[in-house]
């Protein structure tokens, strides 16, 4: 079998597809509904566009996904049937559920719309694999990154995804501490554990603007270094130092937009950002030239600079506010996956460069 990040992808999101469907997962309970009832309901008189699109571009990437594991891996396998298959048994056990969740409706047309977004999503990588695509990628990895490239590739690849839900501070990821202990707080609450929890003897302050300009800079730079990591010449890292930083950019500022409106897309970009944003492109130059383990060391040290910095800061107390589009109306399903992505994504990067580091593989020169 063929190693290939597009297995690890699908895993991660299907897990996503469960947690969006299924959220908040509280008040579980039969309702006495019998379990066929919902799969023979007439279509409804009226949907929206935005639950159509929702439901089929929500399983489009699954089915485009599996269909690329699958050939990869098992060449012999129709992967579009399997795939189709798969999205569709997996979004009818996700409406079959909802039967016991009282937030949410089961549908025979979400059940439908999932098929078809699957379907369309196996088509087109088929479609792709026809005519050689999947074939060049093979020879662009090669020609771009180490043979086990793999899981950094996938990081990688959620790093924009983990940008759409706002932070407190622009590409900040990971500030879940004040936020964890009122969880625990919550959750503790009327029972004799509640008098363990540590008291702070001096509350959290907003970050100050040199801190900010910091945690800026390495927001952007650690998805950098690490794709530095991998990627084998200097003109192919500054390329992707370019995409890197389009996508930050652009993810933050749709984020941004999505929350204040269109309007406001780039009303983050205040003088401590401009400023962490030059820090990160003169600090990135050299960097380009830096070995793969001292720079894995580098980016280390960075992130967990960075993790402590946020989490020995409060958020501003207006940023409860702006969570309120996502936490409310049509961003409901996907604000809780997006938000468990922004806060995880730095933890597994952590695991992921102490994995690395210790790891016996002797270090590349780039070159």
């Amino acid at each position: 079998m063929q190693k290939t990040a597009a297995w690890p992808l699908a895993g991660i999101y299907a897990a996503l597809i469960v947690y969006a469907s299924l959220y908040p997962f509280e008040n579980w309970r039969s309702q006495g509904v019998d379990w066929t009832a919902f799969l023979l309901a007439p279509w409804p008189r009226y949907w929206t566009g935005f639950d159509v699109l929702a439901n089929v571009l929500g399983y489009a990437p699954l089915g485009f996904i599996g269909v690329l594991a699958l050939r990869r891996s098992a060449r012999h396998l129709p992967a579009v049937t399997i795939t189709v298959m798969a999205g569709s048994l997996l979004s009818l056990a996700l409406e079959s559920l909802q039967l016991f969740l009282p937030a949410r409706v089961p549908s025979n047309v979400d059940w439908e719309l999932n098929t078809l977004g699957t379907l369309m999503g196996a088509s087109l990588a088929w479609t792709l694999e026809r005519f050689g695509f999947l074939d060049r990628w093979s020879r662009f990895r090669a020609n771009w990154f180490h043979s086990d490239a793999r899981g950094a590739l996938v990081l990688l690849a959620l790093w924009p995804v983990a940008l759409l839900f706002p932070a407190p501070v622009p590409l900040g990821l990971g500030q879940i501490l004040e936020r964890t202990e009122d969880a625990l707080a919550l959750w503790l609450q009327d029972t004799p554990w509640l008098d363990w929890l540590p008291v702070r003897e001096v509350e959290l302050q907003p970050l100050l603007p040199v801190y900010e300009v910091l945690c800026v800079s390495l927001g952007q730079l650690l998805p950098c270094m690490l794709a530095f990591s991998l990627i084998r010449h200097v003109h192919q890292k500054a390329i992707a130092w370019g995409l890197l930083v389009a996508a930050g950019l652009a993810f933050t500022a749709l984020s941004a937009a999505l929350t204040y409106g269109p309007a406001h897309a780039w009303g983050w970009v205040n003088p401590p950002v401009q400023l962490g944003l030059a820090l990160a492109a003169l600090l990135a130059l050299p960097l380009m030239w830096v070995r793969e383990k001292p720079l894995q060391v580098l980016a280390l040290v960075g992130l967990v600079l960075q993790l402590t910095m946020l989490n020995n800061a409060s958020a501003s107390a207006y940023f409860a506010l702006t969570l309120q589009n996502w936490e409310q109306g049509q961003f409901i399903r996907f604000h809780g996956l997006i938000q468990w992505m922004g806060w995880l994504w730095p933890f597994v990067l952590l695991v992921y460069l102490m994995r690395r580091l210790s790891s016996s593989r002797p270090s590349k020169m780039s070159e």
